[in-house]
């Protein structure tokens, strides 16, 4: 199969890399300057797009890695295309804080408390006349989010004069177990089975430090139905008014309360998309195909747990374009992967030079690494055995992936009935 890829800096090149070794064709463009790139040395880019549409056809499969391009896709798919990614209605579900709420709503799902701004400095203005803890949420969906901690909202009011321009949200902060339920859409239906995942986005090991785009994800296809069936399915109608095709990941607080969905993502995550590839046997060309085509309903799965852990060096989670190449960190491996131990090493934001594997000091963001097993424990350890496997300087990584849902949150969900007994 011929797969076009597109994307503002070949941020998924490692399902690229994944899709050549299914034995497919692949061409990638990356919007961002060359000598900004992931994947420099690894993989070769187009430069237009748009000239390459002759080649991929209409039996090949176009895929956009990110949102804001739903109208380009809609354009697409109008001419013959196959497309897989999203929609112009999963941008607005994602970039729209506001909006996602209110569709929420719409569908019959309870949602929390939330308040939009135009501006951080009218938050600021409302947070002073109710103070409280509140979750704050940019329309930016670059801005990360912020999870306020004091119970009169001042560590809230230190965040807001910072955060410069554009649309803020304040939700009310929930107590519960923050859990994903999260499906492929085909057009007109959410594929069979979902998935839940339990995301672990602060620092450090314990839930400490600030937060960031994702340290390790835990996530199963096992028992997700019931837990999907009261949420993420609900919006199937929506979707499919959308023509949406593409990956939609809802998160959610559940408590003794109820369940309360916070935010979409609709497009492959990072490291979502590594997590759930462990437990995806028949490979993502398969999965494309069937959104791409429709007319199925199910796709094969592993049973059991996948653990993935994000290795990251300096300046992680921040974030520099001005790094010079020397300072990018070589990357070693203990024992080098080869053939399918190759699925479970998934890169992120490095480059070739000379036959050595380099991360780039701009992000820090160096690779994830998954383990698969019948239990939690199983999974960990076999994470963990695959993190210890890499070498870089200043290495860092969580070792704690899991262990939440361990510690109380599986026994919480069972005792609300949302996992089975």
């Amino acid at each position: 199969m011929r797969i076009l890829a597109i994307g503002p800096r070949a941020y998924l090149g490692d399902v690229y890399l994944s899709l050549r070794r299914e034995g497919h064709e692949v061409r990638v463009h990356a919007e961002d300057p060359p000598e900004r790139r992931a994947f420099g040395g690894i993989i070769e880019t187009v430069p237009d797009w748009r000239a390459e549409l002759d080649w991929v056809g209409r039996d090949g499969i176009i895929f956009f890695e990110r949102i804001g391009r739903g109208a380009v896709q809609e354009e697409l798919r109008a001419q013959g295309y196959r497309v897989v990614g999203g929609s112009t209605f999963g941008d607005r579900l994602e970039a729209e804080r506001e909006f996602g709420q209110t569709v929420l709503q719409e569908a019959g799902l309870a949602i929390a408390e939330s308040h939009s701004f135009a501006h951080p400095s009218l938050a600021l203005e409302w947070l002073a006349r109710h103070p409280g803890r509140y979750v704050l949420k940019h329309d930016d969906t670059a801005r990360t989010t912020f999870v306020g901690d004091h119970p009169e909202g001042a560590d809230l009011a230190f965040m807001l004069r910072r955060a410069g321009e554009g649309r803020v949200l304040l939700m009310e902060r929930l107590d519960g177990v923050e859990v994903g339920v999260g499906a492929y859409f085909d057009g007109t239906k959410f594929l069979r089975p979902a998935c839940i995942d339990f995301e672990h986005k602060r620092f450090f090991t314990g839930e400490m430090g600030e937060m960031t785009g994702e340290m390790g994800t835990l996530a199963a296809y096992d028992d997700s139905e019931k837990l999907f069936a009261a949420t993420l399915d609900r919006m199937a109608p929506h979707f499919a008014e959308a023509g949406h095709v593409g990956y939609v990941n809802l998160n959610l607080i559940v408590n003794e309360r109820g369940v309360w969905p916070l935010e979409f993502t609709c497009r492959f995550g990072n490291p979502g998309f590594a997590v759930l590839a462990a437990l995806q046997p028949d490979g993502w060309g398969d999965l494309m195909a069937r959104m791409a085509a429709g007319g199925t309903d199910r796709f094969t799965t592993r049973p059991g747990w996948s653990v993935a852990i994000v290795l990251t060096v300096p300046p992680f989670p921040a974030h520099t374009e001005s790094s010079a190449p020397d300072e990018d960190p070589p990357i070693f491996f203990l024992r080098q992967p080869e053939g399918p131990e190759l699925d479970r090493y998934h890169l992120v934001d490095v480059r070739m030079e000379d036959g050595q594997l380099l991360g780039h000091r701009r992000s820090g963001h160096l690779m994830i690494v998954t383990g698969t097993g019948a239990t939690v424990e199983e999974a960990q350890e076999d994470a963990r055995t695959r993190a210890r496997n890499v070498v870089a300087p200043e290495l860092r990584w969580r070792a704690d992936i899991g262990d939440r849902f361990l510690r109380g949150e599986r026994e919480r969900l069972r005792a609300l009935g949302w996992l089975p007994g």
